[in-house]
């Protein structure tokens, strides 16, 4: 839980716009891989307790998947060798830590620095151990923030490039636009929803969407959404044996809000898994919005089956297409409208 005082400091300093950014019409575009990062800092602090603090931060393991996975990326420079291409990758860390110039830990951003679409973060301190105080007790706060920023892309790229055959199903049944990844295009339509999947032999993505009336107070709890979840997944998402369907894994599963467009999101997140003989599982992620008009809950989810690999780049991907959900009030609402409440629901 990070400390009140912190959160206004943080929601302060990251929402802060640099002077001097450069001209996004003028300046090629950012360059780098997804969820990596490079951290600009002095080799000595680097080298030491600061430097571990920083790369704990980032490696940080990502919450809710079957295996530890890191949240992060990264590739340390020197201050003197902080130039070139260097300069265009998308995000950057810059680690300032001189008593001389800062009293106190402080975190800065400024995006489009050297390239479109950058997002440059300062971290700066007086010391080494302010430093680590600070990471320590804000756990995730900088990994949380390249996170969104990464997400923000993704629905950028979604926005232009998606899944027609999604597009089109939930539209015609729900009445609302969902801007899935381009090579989901298989699908099963139900009663009450639809099932999405690329049917991919590695990295297979699948997504949900279903709906239910809007009649009970607690909608909005872990176990309401939890039994809803479970009842229509059983139905509509078979096993390869008889009687197998798939299921919450209740051991590892969360809840909490989150805004989206607006508007408040209940938010699932967890394991999967087959009840019934198939040994399949993975991570999910599930949004839960209300359709006010139609007074229903229209819930849209993303799960991932990847035995053999990593699975953070397939449910984040994924997560970003949810964040695309659109009512149709919403329809002018773009990327840059998912943020976390930061009140948690138990």
């Amino acid at each position: 839980m990070r400390p009140i005082v912190f959160i206004a400091l943080i929601s302060l300093t990251l929402g802060l716009s640099s002077c001097g950014s450069g001209s996004g019409s003028t300046l090629s575009r950012a360059t780098g891989i997804a969820y990596e990062v490079i951290v600009v800092m002095d080799k000595a602090a680097w080298d030491g307790n600061a430097g571990s603090a920083v790369k704990e931060e980032l490696t940080s393991p990502i919450p809710y998947l079957p295996q530890p996975e890191s949240s992060m990326r990264y590739t340390y420079a020197r201050p003197d060798q902080f130039d070139g291409l260097l300069r265009y990758v998308r995000n950057i860390l810059i680690v300032n830590i001189d008593k001389n110039l800062y009293t106190k830990v402080s975190l800065l951003k400024e995006s489009d620095k050297w390239a479109r679409g950058q997002m440059v973060v300062y971290l700066n301190a007086p010391d080494d151990q302010s430093l680590e105080t600070f990471l320590s007790e804000n756990q995730r706060t900088i990994v949380d923030f390249f996170t969104k920023e990464e997400m923000k892309r993704t629905r950028e790229f979604l926005y232009q490039t998606y899944s027609p055959i999604v597009m089109e199903k939930v539209k015609a049944k729900f009445g609302i636009t969902l801007n899935a990844p381009s090579d989901i295009l298989s699908f099963k339509d139900g009663e009450d929803g639809l099932w999405f999947s690329n049917d991919a032999a590695v990295g297979r993505m699948d997504l949900l969407v279903y709906s239910f009336p809007f009649e009970d107070p607690n909608t909005f709890t872990l176990d309401y959404l939890v039994a809803k979840r479970d009842s229509f997944a059983k139905q509509m998402v078979p096993g390869s044996f008889p009687g197998s369907y798939m299921s919450t894994e209740k051991r590892v599963v969360d809840y909490h809000a989150m805004t989206l467009h607006g508007k408040y999101c209940g938010v699932l997140r967890g394991l999967w898994r087959m009840e019934g003989g198939d040994m399949m599982g993975g991570p999910f992620v599930s949004y839960a919005r209300v359709d006010e008009p139609n007074k229903r809950i229209i819930v849209t989810e993303g799960f991932v089956y990847e035995p053999q690999k990593d699975k953070r780049s397939y449910i984040r991907r994924l997560e970003a297409a949810l964040q695309t959900t659109r009512f149709p009030d919403e329809q002018g609402a773009k990327s840059g409208d998912a943020t976390d409440d930061d009140q948690k629901k138990e």
